[in-house]
C-alpha cells in the first residue's frame, strides 16, 4: 500500500491560471451583452427561465468586472 501525501494547502488549491488580457476581455464583453439581453427578455421568457423581474432588473445593473469566475462564455 502507498500512502500520499501533500503539503498543499487550500489556499494553493484555489488558485487559478490567469487568463490573457484579451480573454478576460472577451468574457467581460460576453457578460455585458448577455445582461443587456436578460433587461430586454419579457414577462413570459422571465417566467420560463425562472427568474423574476426584480432579479433580472438586479443581475442587468450589475457591471461588466462582476461577472463570476464559474461563467463559461
Amino acid at each position: 500500500m502507498t500512502l500520499v501525501t501533500s503539503t498543499c494547502t487550500t489556499s494553493c488549491l484555489s488558485t487559478k491560471p490567469q487568463l490573457p488580457l484579451s480573454n478576460r476581455l472577451r468574457q467581460r464583453m460576453a457578460a455585458w451583452r448577455q445582461r443587456r439581453q436578460l433587461a430586454r427578455l419579457d414577462a413570459r421568457a422571465l417566467e420560463d427561465i425562472g427568474v423574476t423581474r426584480a432579479e433580472a432588473e438586479a443581475e442587468a445593473r450589475g457591471g461588466f468586472w462582476k461577472a463570476p469566475d464559474y461563467w463559461r462564455y
